[in-house]
């Protein structure tokens, strides 16, 4: 007998060559068994031990039912009772069959090529590897060890191999791979592969901002530039140039450097017609400001020079500040002064007759009504923000209009409205060069609009799809709080204390905001699914607390609510 079981990249499972279907390991216990096994030495285990992984809080009696019915189940989808036996408190997987298993044949063949330092054994052990172990299930503790050991096994691979091209693919801001293939293509004399390669470098670097590449990589492609003489140098080249040793400078604390170096680089980019490049050294702008606590001053001076002496860029300027009002929206202070300024600025865009300028307005006070609980005002604030940036094609202030919309929506109980808008948000998130974050924040929504577990199930699915390494800390919270929320909702509990914890890192990056209240109040869903009452009212009234000092009477009634509910 033949069994075959595929980990790396998905979870597959086939008998003497008949494939099980994925629908047949309807028992995610079951599976997780299967999982388990495959990658325990000897493919064996205690059978408490496996109770320990998996029902770590349930009492022994409870938890060796458990596993039996998780053997039961497993052995009715394998279709043969003596592909799991159980004896002497061993469970054992396939003990007389040949047992073939993607992840085992990886990692002996990569151990062999590594200690040979074999050149063609490194491509064929690569081969192998088919992607990251079981990539659906990110968020089970047990898997983290046996996943990192694996990924860590196949970068070393392509690193001793110099396979970049597969490095790059693995990580793509890997720049002693992306640096590797500048310079092979640089002693080839083909600059236009170097500098290629190094905007592939900056643009997955970028997409959380404030990030760039290293000195060493600029010099490098200053190089790439410099082999065709001066005069060739492309507009665009340049402020790319120029960016890049902005963001080392801010990565560096100088931050009135990275200031000048922004506002030299956007002249630039307007001279040169670089509508995006304009855009992001106004986000470079805006960061260093931040980083002094001075963004406020410095958004208010430029909104007012741009709306009304350089129209025909200000979308793109906007987009640049975009992600720090949003953070400004969400600080500890609350609304309130972002909200004061959006006022002032609105008469300001009124005066000039800016589209992008109004649009920007009524987005921020969009917001703020929202937030504050008046839903007509803040949804007649934002139809008419989606409005005015759809006619001054500011895309990224568009999808955040849209968001807030979906989100309206949802606070009146309109799932199926907030689904058609997310379903907008998300094609047109895709246009601006700020997608990145836009996806994430339109994914959050996708979560609690889904109105079926099953949906619920696959959004989350998605969801985590996009917390990829690099991708944006602020912008992923409302994912990750969301996707707990429902996880303990639906009483899948072993992945939640998981995500709240990374959350929890992450928040407690910033002082306050309301990313601390929602946490607050997802610890009290997990609490109730956990039968801790106590904890759960406790947690429900620290974010009801926090909520009111945040002004967000609507989010304080939530969690008013929930205690009420249970009382």
């Amino acid at each position: 007998m033949r069994v075959s079981i595929h980990l790396l990249g998905r979870f597959a499972v086939s008998v003497d060559g008949r494939p099980i279907p994925a629908a047949d390991w309807r028992r995610d216990r079951a599976a997780a068994l299967i999982k388990l096994l495959a990658l325990k030495p000897g493919h064996r285990i205690h059978r408490e031990q496996a109770m320990e992984i998996f029902w770590p809080d349930a009492d022994p009696e409870a938890a060796a039912t458990s596993l039996r019915k998780a053997i039961y189940f497993a052995r009715r989808t394998l279709g043969i009772h003596e592909l799991i036996e159980v004896s002497n408190d061993i469970v054992a997987l396939a003990p007389n069959a040949e047992l073939e298993i993607d992840a085992e044949s990886f990692e002996t063949a990569a151990k062999a090529a590594l200690r040979d330092s074999d050149k063609n054994a490194y491509e064929r052990a690569a081969d192998l590897y088919g992607g990251s172990l079981l990539p659906d299930d990110i968020f089970v503790e047990w898997l983290d060890a046996p996943r990192a050991q694996l990924h860590q096994r196949y970068s070393d691979l392509l690193r001793a191999g110099e396979l970049w091209q597969r490095l790059i693919a693995l990580d793509p801001a890997d720049e002693q791979a992306q640096c590797a293939l500048m310079q092979a293509a640089l002693d080839a004399g083909n600059r236009v592969e170097a500098i290629r390669q190094f905007n592939q470098l900056r643009g997955n670097l970028h997409a959380e901002l404030g990030v760039g590449p290293s000195a060493a990589t600029i010099a490098l492609y200053e190089k790439a530039l410099a082999l065709s003489g001066a005069d060739t140098v492309s507009p665009t080249e340049r402020v790319r140039t120029s960016l890049a040793w902005g963001l080392v400078h801010l990565q560096s604390g100088e931050f009135d450097k990275a200031s000048e170096i922004a506002r030299q680089t956007r002249d630039l980019a307007l001279g040169a017609d670089l509508p995006r490049e304009v855009g992001e050294a106004s986000a470079l702008l805006g960061i260093a400001s931040m980083m002094r606590a001075e963004w406020p001053k410095l958004f208010r001076s430029e909104f007012i020079e741009w709306v009304r002496a350089r129209p025909a860029f200000v979308q793109h300027v906007f987009d640049g500040h975009l992600c720090l009002s949003e953070f400004c929206l969400c600080s500890a202070k609350g609304h309130a002064e972002v909200a004061g300024l959006a006022r002032e600025l609105l008469t300001v865009a009124e005066e000039a007759a800016s589209s992008a300028g109004r649009g920007l307005a009524c987005l921020l006070l969009g917001e703020a009504a929202l937030f504050s609980g008046e839903l007509d005002e803040a949804e007649r604030f934002l139809t008419e923000a989606e409005r005015l940036l759809l006619e001054a094609d500011a895309v990224a202030g568009r999808v955040l209009a849209i968001e807030r919309l979906a989100e309206i929506a949802l606070e009146r109980g309109q799932k199926w409205r907030a689904s058609r808008l997310i379903q907008r948000g998300l094609a047109d998130a895709e246009r601006s060069w700020l997608s990145p974050h836009l996806i994430m924040r339109m994914q959050a929504l996708a979560v609690r609009a889904a109105s079926t577990p099953k949906m619920v199930a696959e959004e989350i699915l998605a969801g985590d799809r996009l917390l990829t390494p690099g991708a944006c800390q602020p912008c992923s919270m409302a994912l990750r709080t969301a996707s707990a929320i429902a996880l303990a909702e639906a009483g899948e509990l072993e992945q939640v204390e998981r995500r709240l914890n990374e959350a929890e890192r992450i928040a407690g990056m910033w002082h306050g905001g309301p990313w601390a209240a929602a946490l607050w109040e997802a610890r009290g869903v997990q609490r109730r699914a956990q039968k801790k009452e106590v904890r759960a009212l406790a947690a429900f009234e620290e974010a009801a607390g926090r909520y009111e000092e945040l002004g967000r009477p609507r989010d304080q009634a939530r969690c008013l609510a929930r205690m009420g509910n249970h009382a």
